[in-house]
């Protein structure tokens, strides 16, 4: 999560499911399979990450919860002098993106490969 925080220079936050067995009804038709699976089936690891990498909450393991953080946003354009991530692909004398707006089939098949029934 840092590393995407940095990469994008954005704030993230990510949202990751704690779950128990215990949490899972008796009931469900396939609680039985869950038998040999560990107490903890995932651990959470909720966390809110700053443009910069910093930990401004979390990360959350072992409990539900809920975290908190204010979001300072001018943030985002300090972490942008020194990487703007898209900027310098704002140039559309060298880029450009082009949308073919006429439909397309999912699948094209091309001609047979030597061999290959």
């Amino acid at each position: 999560m840092r590393h995407i925080a940095l990469e994008g220079r954005c704030f993230v936050l990510g949202c990751n499911q704690y779950v128990t067995k215990d949490m899972v009804p008796p009931d469900l038709e396939m609680a039985h399979e869950l038998e040999n699976q560990p107490d903890t089936m995932s651990a959470g690891g909720s966390v809110i990450i700053s443009p910069m990498g910093k930990i401004l909450a979390g990360p959350l393991y072992g409990q539900e919860g809920i975290l908190y953080a204010d979001l300072d946003l001018a943030e985002i354009v300090r972490a942008k002098l020194d990487f703007d991530v898209v900027g310098h692909y704002a140039r559309p004398d060298v880029f450009q993106l082009a949308v073919n707006r006429v439909p397309q089939k999912t699948v094209a098949f091309t001609k047979p490969v030597p061999g290959i029934k």
